[in-house]
């Protein structure tokens, strides 16, 4: 990462999606999603507390209790952050 996050920093959090189905589709794919950050790891500033707004509510990733998410800008896994893209 070329910045370092920091708490109330707009980042994009990529949803998991919803379980992979017997002949390999799913129901929702996963997608970028708007996220706040609200904590980052000291020791580790691609670790991050996040609030991920999603369409339906928001979803809470704290850093306590291994809630937190991890960098990914090269491949955007579920469950990953990274910046959002410029346009």
């Amino acid at each position: 990462m070329t910045a370092t996050p920091s708490a109330g920093r707009i980042v994009h959090y990529v949803s998991h999606g919803t379980p992979v189905r017997g002949d390999g589709s799913q129901a929702f794919a996963p997608a970028c999603r708007a996220a706040v950050v609200t904590e980052v790891d000291t020791d580790n500033p691609d670790r991050i507390g996040l609030a991920v707004l999603n369409p339906t509510g928001m979803f809470f990733h704290p850093l306590a209790a291994g809630g937190s998410v991890h960098a990914d800008a090269e491949t955007s896994l579920g469950g990953s952050w990274h910046w959002p893209e410029r346009v």
